[in-house]
């Protein structure tokens, strides 16, 4: 029985936690050693290495530098030649795709070599994230039960697949997760220690990735909560010509506490990593990167002449203070966060359910969310709700008079998985709202909330014993104590049964983690059809293509239209050759064979939504004479062969 179960296992429950820990740890690497280079690590390995290597922040401003500097530690201790005299890092602003060409395959440089070495840091900020859920969990629900949301986050397929990428979607979990108990540890135990805690963990967030600036009104809001809570408790125990003056002086406490802790982050960890990465960063490029960088946004710049408007406002004052050299860390910090706010506004063009569009789909993220986590993860989720639903029934059920009372004591027991939940409320409203579509990875900062959330519900539904009210018989306590002991017992096994047939499925779709969809989103092999981009192919199977080739010697030549951060001439040499739809038929320069990523075959063959324009020059209509796509929700031309699962190659 689990809740018997994992109360005898507590014993267990570090060397436990070791297996889980090394067991994830050996799915990312087999992973992470079979795919090449996806599309983001283009730009953030390079970016990374200029950080570390030249403190100089002139690549990827739109991201910060935690996770990419931490990926490029490695890199410093093998010996890589850094294209820094080229024209892409002299003259271009941003030239951060051309960097990562030149660095990765451009400059003599064993780019396979480069990939894995920088992929360690990911892998051990994702190993931590692990650790951390579980002592978090720990406090929650004691370390039997810890067990439960770190194993379903340690063996998501998506935290296998992004957390072995350089990119700042696992660092943007962790950021949260840890900044968010940082502040609640704080708000249940105030102190000089936890407040200046809670102001550290908050500047890390931000380092992580700028959508952890929604940590700011969400500390606002749990304040005010938790403020208002006080209140609610203190009320009548304060005389009535007192409330006023204690209640106006714990919000002035409350609020003040709130600025140092921001002053905190900002000043202490923000500032200081922005210092270190622009010191080589001349200041006359900084200003001059910004001032192209932000040429569009709110309009362009404000005439000479005139008041800015508010919004463009922001970019003329981040632009004033590249100028001084005390501010210009925070206006990188700031570029940043500005190019966050214009790149969400614009959208991302993909295909999402037969379509293609730049404007997004509310429905994108449930409808993704549905097909890609895991089925039996999915189950556990419903059942935990409707447990907590019907717990939350039963309780307001018997205790209706006191039921000002009970929301008390409700919030001050479970303080923390409310804070838990109103966060994954708040990010999946923000998300639903969001025309930036592109993946189930940006979903990643809720997932240790809904897994730790999902594991505290299911202890409270299993260790629910239902006796009899009134005074009972020896045999009616007796029989009663039978049945919730195979209550218990049915719950248990559910439970187990969900649990391995969750470690199952990541086990068997390796090492194809990130195009995993569950059966409702026709798996690991058919996934495309409903969602591409990120969630199935973003470039990490080029080194499968050139095993595949080199297995095929009849290959004398492939046609290659490439999507991701691979270069295909530096894989397959003479034997490849660039392509795209314009180019035609390739039998027609005597190439009999063609390789595509599907993620390019959807957004060129699906239909576009209005507005939406696309030449026919680029829908491969040769290719769906030749290889008519089958009826039915984005089907394409169907492939003699594949290259893992998102390049599909052709025998013309």
């Amino acid at each position: 029985m689990p809740s018997q179960l994992f109360a005898q296992i507590r014993w267990i429950a570090r060397p436990a936690l070791i297996l889980v820990v090394l067991l994830s740890l050996s799915l990312m690497l087999y992973a992470a050693l079979g795919d090449s280079a996806i599309m983001d690590e283009l730009a953030h390995i390079p970016s990374g290495y200029g950080y570390v290597r030249y403190a100089d922040y002139r690549l990827n401003p739109e991201h910060p530098p935690l996770l990419k500097a931490l990926s490029a530690v490695p890199l410093l201790f093998a010996n890589l030649t850094f294209p820094a005299e080229s024209p892409a890092w002299q003259n271009d602003v941003n030239g951060q795709w051309e960097m990562g060409s030149l660095f990765l395959y451009g400059s003599g440089n064993d780019a396979d070599l480069i990939v894995r070495l920088a992929r360690i840091g990911p892998i051990l900020l994702t190993l931590a994230l692990i650790v951390f859920i579980y002592l978090w969990s720990a406090e929650l629900m004691g370390r039997g039960w810890a067990l439960l949301p770190a194993f379903l986050f340690a063996l998501s397929p998506h935290v296998l697949a992004h957390g072995h990428y350089v990119t700042t979607d696992i660092a943007a979990a962790f950021g949260v997760v840890l900044a968010t108990y940082a502040f609640i540890k704080f708000l249940l135990n105030p102190s000089r220690r936890n407040l200046g805690l809670a102001g550290l963990a908050f500047g890390v967030a931000q380092l992580t990735k700028f959508s952890s600036v929604l940590l700011i009104p969400y500390f606002a809001l749990l304040l005010v909560i938790f403020y208002l809570l006080s209140v609610g408790r203190d009320w009548a125990l304060t005389d009535a010509g007192k409330r006023l003056a204690r209640f106006g002086v714990r919000a002035g406490r409350f609020a003040r506490s709130l600025i140092v802790i921001f002053a905190i982050g900002y000043f202490t960890i923000v500032y200081p990593a922005y210092f270190l990465t622009t010191l080589g960063y001349p200041q006359t490029k900084q200003t001059a990167d910004t001032e192209f960088i932000l040429a569009s946004f709110a309009n362009g710049p404000t005439p000479e002449d005139a008041v800015c408007k508010p919004v463009r406002c922001l970019a003329d004052l981040d632009i004033l203070m590249t100028k001084n050299p005390v501010t210009r860390p925070f206006a990188e910090y700031f570029l940043g966060v500005l190019m966050v706010l214009q790149r969400t506004a614009g959208g991302n063009t993909n295909y999402f359910m037969g379509e293609v569009s730049a404007a997004g789909w509310t429905s994108y993220f449930p409808t993704v969310y549905f097909l890609k986590e895991p089925i039996p993860v999915l189950l556990m989720i419903l059942v935990g709700l409707l447990a907590t639903l019907a717990h939350l029934v039963r309780s307001s059920a018997r205790r209706i008079g006191k039921l000002a009372n009970k929301i008390l004591d409700y919030f001050e027991v479970n303080f923390s998985e409310f804070s838990m939940f109103l966060f994954v409320a708040l990010y999946w409203v923000l998300s639903v709202r969001s025309p930036l579509n592109i993946g189930f990875r940006h979903l990643f900062p809720v997932l240790p909330f809904i897994y730790i959330l999902t594991a505290s519900a299911w202890k409270r539904w299993v260790a629910t014993i239902e006796m009899p009210d009134s005074p009972a018989s020896m045999l009616q306590t007796l029989i009663a104590g039978v049945r919730s002991a195979l209550v218990v017992s049915l719950k248990s096994l559910i439970l187990l049964i969900l649990v391995v047939w969750f470690a199952l499925e990541t086990v068997l779709a390796a090492p194809y983690f990130l195009s995993y969809f569950n059966e409702w989103g026709g798996g690991v092999a058919y996934g495309y059809r409903y969602v591409t981009d990120s969630n199935y192919d973003w470039g990490q199977d080029l080194v499968r293509l050139q095993t595949f080739v080199a297995a095929n010697p009849d290959i004398d030549k492939i046609a290659v239209d490439y999507f991701g951060g691979g270069n295909p001439k530096y894989y397959l040499g003479a034997q490849g050759e660039n392509w795209w739809s314009a180019r035609g038929d390739p039998r027609n320069q005597g190439i009999r064979w063609l390789a595509v990523s599907v993620n390019t075959l959807q957004g060129a063959t699906q239909r576009l939504v209005p507005g939406q324009k696309r030449s026919p020059e680029e829908e491969y209509r040769w290719l769906s004479r030749i290889r008519p796509p089958a009826p039915g929700l984005g089907n394409v031309p169907q492939p003699d062969y594949r290259a893992g699962t998102s390049i599909f190659i052709y025998k013309l």
